[in-house]
């Protein structure tokens, strides 16, 4: 299937800006906004936040979204993840979930003090693992209107079970002694260790999964190394911190999102398929789960021309 993969796509419609604003932590977040050419300034619109996948940054998959919905007549803003890209962070690469949903009300701050932006109309976009960012954000941030998320990932759920809860306990409880341990060698002045996130190189024998984020992190398609990071680095978070993902519950409580609409975008023959199954059985109305026949789920990184864009059109629209 032919999905037109197309991450590093520009629009001749679209002016970008670099911006940056403070979460509450004071730590700087780093991102773009999107505003259409020929907006009425004098007026105020509706806007859009877009998280990009862990272990990403917001120049794969964010940004694409933020320039097709930018083009549909949303400000928008895609920015990186506290620790990644080109936002502040020590060590770099560190699991922080709390931080990172408070990224994500940061930019909510952020759009709400834009002149052209009506703060009564905000929604957001979570690609990926920001997908369960954004959820665990509007829970306890109503300014979030409208939440959509496409190809989502539960990390904490992965981290702690596995696709299909194929991770066993014991499994679990050395995870869990590997990290602490090498956090005690770093604190004793070992270097930093990372782990998981795509791999460097693959062969015949790699797994389908590990395939399919190679072919986007690791080839022209979608890789992409931000100034001042090592190549060798991206995608893989730290080893001593990745166990905070363990207790990260983001789909707890979703009906505290209620009445504000969920809208959950999945491709059909994606491996992270039951992470937006469960949250759909999980979420109060209004909601809904759509699924985008025969795709992947990388497939919905950068695929314009199976990413649903008026199906999100339509959505945000209405809901906004």
């Amino acid at each position: 299937m032919d999905i037109g993969s197309d991450n590093f796509y520009s629009s001749a419609a679209v002016t970008v800006s670099k911006v940056t604003f403070n979460n509450h932590y004071q730590m700087q977040v780093a991102g773009n906004l999107f505003v259409p050419n020929g907006l009425d300034l004098s007026k105020r619109h509706p806007a859009l936040i877009v998280g990009h996948p862990f272990g990403a940054v917001k120049e794969q998959a964010a940004n694409l979204y933020a320039t097709k919905m930018a083009e549909l007549g949303f400000v928008t803003l895609s920015f990186d993840l506290s620790f990644w890209g080109e936002s502040e962070g020590e060590p770099r690469n560190s699991v922080a979930p709390d931080i990172y949903v408070e990224d994500f009300s940061a930019a909510v701050d952020f759009l709400a003090s834009q002149t052209l932006v009506d703060p009564e109309r905000i929604g957001g976009i979570g690609i990926c693992a920001s997908g369960g960012f954004i959820i665990a954000a509007a829970k306890i941030d109503p300014r979030i209107k409208a939440i959509a998320t496409v190809s989502m990932y539960n990390m904490g759920a992965f981290t702690r079970h596995l696709y299909g809860r194929s991770q066993t306990l014991e499994q679990s409880r050395q995870i869990i002694a590997q990290a602490a341990a090498q956090r005690s060698q770093e604190v004793a002045g070992a270097a930093v260790q990372y782990t998981g996130g795509t791999p460097e190189a693959i062969d015949d024998q790699s797994h389908p999964i590990a395939k399919e984020f190679y072919d986007f992190y690791r080839t022209p398609r979608g890789q992409y190394t931000p100034a001042g990071s090592l190549p060798e680095l991206t995608t893989h978070p730290t080893l001593s911190s990745n166990t905070k993902f363990m207790n990260f519950y983001p789909f707890n409580d979703m009906e505290l999102i209620s009445p504000r609409p969920l809208l959950f975008i999945a491709g059909e023959q994606a491996h992270s398929f039951e992470f937006s199954q469960d949250a759909y059985d999980r979420a109060a109305e209004p909601k809904e789960l759509f699924v985008v026949a025969g795709a992947g789920h990388v497939d919905l990184y950068d695929g314009v021309k199976v990413i649903p864009w008026q199906k999100l059109n339509a959505f945000f629209s209405e809901q906004l």
